[in-house]
């Protein structure tokens, strides 16, 4: 009686990639976990989110913060600049407080949703941002 032996079953190989991976599973370009990579591209916006655009290329969760933060950054930064000119008029004192307070705030839930794994879109920016991240 012949023997034949059975060759061992192989599982077929996949590629696990950020793409893929449910968000804080999977390590985004930077090395870092894609959560924590996501809220710091709102921990020193606009800057840090230009540093994340440059350096993360795959995780679309981490592009899509860092580019919202960015365009977020440059909203306060101009919304900022409008406010102090019109600090001559007298509704620009009240003004100028409401936008820091506002962006203040603004900027911590970016950094708290971003950590805790949610794709949060600000009204008319986070469409921009999406459209960035999927390139």
């Amino acid at each position: 009686m012949d023997e034949q032996q059975n060759p061992p079953m192989q599982q077929p190989e996949t590629p696990v990639s950020s793409q893929s991976a449910p968000v804080g599973e999977a390590k985004s370009g930077s090395g870092l976990d894609p959560k924590i990579a996501a809220a710091l591209c709102w921990a020193l916006y606009p800057i840090s989110s230009i540093v994340f655009i440059l350096i993360e290329k795959e995780d679309r969760y981490v592009r899509f913060h860092a580019y919202q933060s960015l365009f977020f950054g440059i909203a306060v930064i101009v919304a900022s600049i409008i406010s102090s000119i019109l600090v001559v008029i007298l509704i620009g004192i009240i003004l100028g407080p409401l936008v820091m307070i506002g962006g203040l705030i603004i900027w911590v839930l970016g950094m708290v949703k971003a950590y805790n794994g949610e794709t949060w879109k600000l009204p008319i920016i986070g469409d921009m941002a999406e459209e960035y991240a999927n390139k």
